[in-house]
């Protein structure tokens, strides 16, 4: 199949499954003309890796991932330390969203949001050294 029909059956735009051949991910094979032709195992990597994406797994993930998927002898301790390690990473990045929120909460609170000039949220974003 060509890489419009993978497109439509992976659910993956055609410049996404360009770049995960350009990084080895997949390796359709070739027509004499040079056009790609991808089989039925193709698509299903790119779907495998459309999800895993989805789930905001890194490239890397990906790979390691993907390597683990196609290797009948893989433990299942190695793809759940993999998933152990992004649920940390995404626990990380839900604790400093929740700070976030939870300050401009506070300054949208404290803003009169009147035709004066006034604005804790600006001066709070023009203090140094926050960060």
């Amino acid at each position: 199949m060509n890489i419009g029909d993978a497109a439509k059956l992976s659910g993956l735009p055609i410049k996404t499954i360009r770049y995960y051949e350009n990084i080895g991910f997949i390796r359709p094979l070739r027509n004499a003309n040079g056009y790609r032709s991808f089989r039925d195992t193709d698509v299903h990597k790119l779907a495998f890796l459309g999800r895993a994406r989805s789930l905001g797994f890194t490239i890397e993930d990906c790979r390691a991932l993907l390597q683990l998927y196609e290797n009948d002898s893989r433990a299942s301790s190695d793809v759940k330390a993999i998933a152990k390690q992004h649920l940390a990473r995404i626990d990380e990045k839900l604790t400093k969203l929740t700070e976030m929120h939870r300050t401009l909460s506070h300054l949208v609170e404290a803003c009169a949001g009147d035709d004066l000039p006034n604005c804790p949220i600006l001066s709070d974003l023009a203090m140094l050294g926050t960060e």
